[in-house]
C-alpha cells in the first residue's frame, strides 16, 4: 500500500496502517545509487588488493544504514512522520542515532580512496586534503554541528517550516545524516582523518553530547501547548493528543537518545582498558630489559673485579718465588 500525505488526517496508526508505505523517486534513487556505488568500490578493492581486502563487516555496516533509512523513510514511520510528532522524533533517532552511524563504520571515504586509480584518485586524494575536509573533519567542528542540529531542528519555526514543506522536510534528512555522518566518524570507521582521538576523549565526547537530547527531550516533554501550529490543520480525531503527542515525542528523544548515545560508551571503554593494558604491558618489558641489562653490568663488573683480584694475587705470588 502507498500512503500519500495530505491535508486531511490519515486513518489511525494500528493494524494495516503498520505495513503502510510511501516510495518517492528521488529518495529511493540516491539509496540504489549509494547501495552500487559502495559495492563497486568493494569489487574494486578486492581486485585491485586480493590481499588486503574490503572489511565484510564495514559492507554490512553501509548496507545496515542504508536499511535504517529505508525503514525511517520508507515504511510507516515516514508515512506518519507529519502526523504524529513521536513518530516524526523516532524518524529523527533512526536517521541520526543508528543510520549515520553505521555509515560512519562502512567508511565510504576510506573505500572511495582505495577504489580509484588515475584522475580520480587523484581528485579524491586533493579533497581530503583541503582545508574543508580539515575543517569538517575536526571533531569539534562535528560537536559544534551536532549541538546546534538537534535544538534547532526540533524547539523552533524550523520544525514547523519542515511540517508546511515537504520538500524542505525531504532535505532536512540529508542533513541529518550528514552531521550525524560527521559525528559519529570520530568514534566509528576508518574513513581518512588528520585527527584521531585516544578514547578517554571519545568517551568524554559522548558523555558532554548526552545533555544536548536531555535538554531537547525535557523541553518538549515540559510543554504545556502546542509548539508548531502545523498540526492544528490536520484536525486529527484519533490518537494522543497534540500537546500529549509533544510529551511523548520528548520522552523518545530524552529516554531514546540518550540510551542511543551511551551504548558506544561501552566498546569505547574497553578499548581505554585495553589500550592501557598493553601500554602496562610495554611498561612491564621496557623495566624487565632495563633490569636484565643492569643485572648484566653488574654481572660483568663482578667478573672483571674477580679477574683483577686474581691477576693481581697471581702477581703478588709470583713476585714472591726466589730469584734465578
Amino acid at each position: 500500500m502507498i500512503a500519500v500525505l495530505a491535508d486531511a488526517s490519515l486513518p489511525p496508526l494500528r493494524g494495516s496502517q503498520l505495513f503502510s508505505t510511501q516510495f518517492d523517486f528521488v529518495p529511493v534513487a540516491m539509496v540504489l545509487i549509494a547501495l552500487v556505488a559502495y559495492l563497486w568500490g568493494v569489487k574494486r578493492v578486492n581486485q585491485r588488493q586480493p590481499r588486503h581486502q574490503w572489511s565484510g563487516v564495514k559492507t554490512a555496516a553501509f548496507i545496515g544504514g542504508l536499511v535504517s533509512t529505508g525503514i525511517g523513510i520508507f515504511s510507516f514511520i515516514g508515512v506518519y512522520d507529519g502526523e504524529l510528532f513521536w513518530d516524526h522524533m523516532v524518524q529523527h533517532l533512526i536517521l541520526i542515532m543508528v543510520a549515520a552511524p553505521l555509515f560512519a563504520l562502512g567508511s565510504p571515504i576510506d573505500l572511495a580512496w582505495r577504489a580509484t586509480t588515475g584522475t580520480p584518485h587523484v581528485v579524491v586524494t586533493e579533497i581530503l586534503r583541503s582545508r574543508v575536509a580539515k575543517v569538517l573533519g575536526h571533531p569539534g567542528v562535528a560537536f559544534c554541528l551536532y549541538a546546534v542540529m538537534i535544538p534547532l531542528t526540533h524547539l523552533t519555526v524550523w520544525y514547523n517550516y519542515t511540517l508546511e514543506h515537504e520538500s524542505v522536510h525531504n532535505a532536512e534528512h540529508l542533513v541529518f545524516l550528514g552531521v550525524g555522518y560527521l559525528f559519529w566518524r570520530q568514534i566509528f570507521g576508518s574513513d581518512p582523518n588528520c585527527y584521531r582521538m585516544h578514547p578517554i576523549l571519545q568517551f568524554g565526547y559522548l558523555f558532554l553530547a548526552i545533555p544536548i537530547d536531555t535538554f531537547t527531550g525535557l523541553s518538549l516533554d515540559q510543554a504545556v501547548h502546542e509548539m508548531f501550529p502545523a498540526y492544528y490543520a490536520l484536525h486529527r480525531t484519533w490518537g494522543p493528543s497534540l500537546v500529549d503527542d509533544l510529551h511523548i515525542g520528548g520522552v523518545i528523544m530524552w529516554v531514546g537518545g540518550d540510551t542511543l548515545m551511551l551504548w558506544p560508551m561501552i566498546p569505547i571503554a574497553i578499548r581505554w582498558l585495553h589500550l592501557e593494558e598493553r601500554r602496562a604491558i610495554r611498561a612491564d618489558r621496557l623495566l624487565d630489559q632495563q633490569e636484565a641489562e643492569a643485572a648484566a653490568t653488574a654481572t660483568s663488573a663482578a667478573a672483571a673485579a674477580a679477574a683483577a683480584a686474581t691477576a693481581a694475587a697471581t702477581t703478588a705470588g709470583t713476585g714472591a718465588l726466589p730469584g734465578t
